[in-house]
């Protein structure tokens, strides 16, 4: 089962890597990590997901809370949140498909950001199902990169993880 976690951290330096090296060495895998900084400059916030039943959970939640620049550890659940990835994909292309990788891109309300004698930069926001989808459909054009942030995620409604 895999795990949201909002972690509330101060922005300093070396937190990234005290809180990567509490998974490393606990053995604990990081399905995916964004870290960026919050409404109040000194705090920043990592979006970490991880993989594992309610054991591993409330370990790695009791890990975190140990480290002495993490604030606040929440576990998001999907139902009371609002998760989103940002996805950039370097398509092949030619005036020959163009109007097709045109047409995907609309269809999932994504964004062509660059167009070349040979290629277009196609960006897409939203969860992961809909990033997975448009990556299969691009994939027989050939996609020469790619890059997604990992899952961002907001608890929905005026509470916060942080009140």
């Amino acid at each position: 089962m895999r795990h949201t976690l909002s972690v509330l951290v101060e922005n300093k330096h070396g937190v990234l890597t005290r809180v990567a090296g509490m998974f490393s060495r606990r053995g604990y895998n990081i399905d995916s990590l964004t870290v960026g900084v919050t409404e109040d400059p000194t705090i920043s916030r990592m979006t970490i997901v991880v993989r594992g039943d309610d054991e591993v959970l409330e370990q790695v939640t009791k890990q975190l809370n140990k480290l002495i620049d993490v604030i606040r550890v929440t576990d998001l659940k999907s139902e009371e949140t609002v998760e989103r990835e940002l996805a950039l994909f370097k398509v092949s292309s030619d005036v020959s498909n163009r109007s097709e990788i045109m047409q995907i891109a609309d269809i999932f309300r994504a964004r062509i950001i660059d167009v070349a004698p040979r290629s277009v930069i196609i960006e897409v926001t939203g969860d992961e199902s809909k990033i997975d989808a448009i990556e299969q459909l691009l994939r027989p054009f050939g996609i020469r990169e790619m890059v997604r942030t990992g899952k961002v995620a907001l608890r929905r409604g005026a509470k916060g993880v942080s009140s």
